[in-house]
């Protein structure tokens, strides 16, 4: 299997890396898959984007990219990358520009940085078409989670070629705003306009080790995978998201103009797997969206919350059957 790998200099502070460290006592499920590897995708004056990909022990199945949302790195997918090589599919993960082990705009790793979501659209389209390669004759899907899932849509907006596209938990919105809509995306595409983008929205600050897990968070009701990425962040310094940049959210809401306005464009069907929970906190247009889309089916999930892949089984279990389903048979009706 090959993959792409880019130079990189010692950027300090703002440098790509690849191995991570486990954290002790983490639970076997939750760390790297047999045979994980890392390598480092970059397209143009863009900067480096980490990926990792492990492998079935028998022939594969099927291949899947896995875009994750913000503030996640590859290693909370792990679980996840596990369970889909034992169902004999090839797992590919891409950390997003300025998080996880990719390269940082700004010598503040914990700030969740980007003037734009157009270098992750096109980390992904080079991922699939230099990295992955996708032969045809097996399956292959892309899920974005959360905000990823802006990427993959716009991705396949732009001509990108899939067989099926999973969007788990989709964000079209931001939950929990500092300050009204409408303000905040003035005053983040003005702090960009000036230059300013890399200062946070006064009051939101960066990672704390006294800060909430994905539990406390209310991100899942299950109490040990909620823990897994704040382990991962306290065994690993370089993994720690704090709030994003105001340059950040200017670049989240155009991705999302510009992805609302090209819907009919994704000819790719598209599977959504919805979290019910996430209406009570977050007023994104999911069921719009997915009627927007030439061909969607969307499936929800009433008592789950945000994070589904981190779910208590009696929601993780019926979820990553959507996602294998979606795998083996790419093709929801309108």
């Amino acid at each position: 299997m090959a993959w792409l790998l880019a130079a990189c200099g010692d950027q300090g502070a703002r440098a790509p890396f690849a191995e991570s460290r486990t954290p002790p006592s983490l639970d076997v499920r939750f760390q790297p898959p047999a045979g994980w590897a890392w390598g480092y995708v970059k397209v143009g004056d863009d900067l480096v984007q980490r990926y990792g990909v492990s492998a079935p022990h028998g022939a594969p199945r099927g291949q899947i990219l896995i875009l994750p949302g913000y503030g996640e790195s590859a290693e909370t997918w792990f679980e996840t990358a596990r369970d889909l090589n034992d169902r004999d599919y090839v797992v590919w993960i891409l950390d997003r520009q300025g998080q996880g082990g990719s390269e940082r705009a700004t010598p503040w790793r914990d700030l969740g940085h980007a003037t734009s979501f157009a270098p992750d659209v096109t980390a992904t389209k080079a991922m699939v078409k230099a990295v992955i390669r996708p032969k045809g004759r097996d399956p292959f899907a892309i899920l974005g989670a959360g905000d990823g899932g802006l990427v993959a849509l716009r991705a396949l907006e732009e001509g990108l070629q899939a067989d099926t596209l999973i969007l788990s938990s989709p964000n079209f919105d931001v939950a929990d705003l500092p300050r009204p809509k409408g303000e905040l995306i003035r005053l983040a595409r003005w702090a960009r306009t000036l230059k300013l983008g890399f200062l946070r929205y006064p009051g939101q600050g960066g990672w704390k080790r006294e800060g909430p897990d994905g539990f406390a968070a209310r991100l899942t009701h299950d109490r040990q995978r909620g823990a897994v990425q704040q382990a991962w962040r306290l065994a690993n310094p370089d993994l720690r998201m704090g709030a994003p940049s105001l340059a950040w959210y200017a670049a989240f809401y155009d991705a999302v103009d510009a992805t609302g306005r090209d819907l009919e464009r994704v000819r790719t069907p598209v599977v959504m797997l919805d979290a019910g929970q996430d209406a009570k906190t977050l007023p994104q247009p999911q069921s719009a969206v997915c009627a927007a889309l030439p061909r969607c089916v969307e499936t929800r999930y009433p008592k789950a919350r945000h994070a589904l892949h981190l779910e208590t089984d009696s929601v993780r279990v019926p979820w990553l059957q959507a996602v294998e389903a979606a795998l083996r048979a790419p093709s929801p009706s309108p």
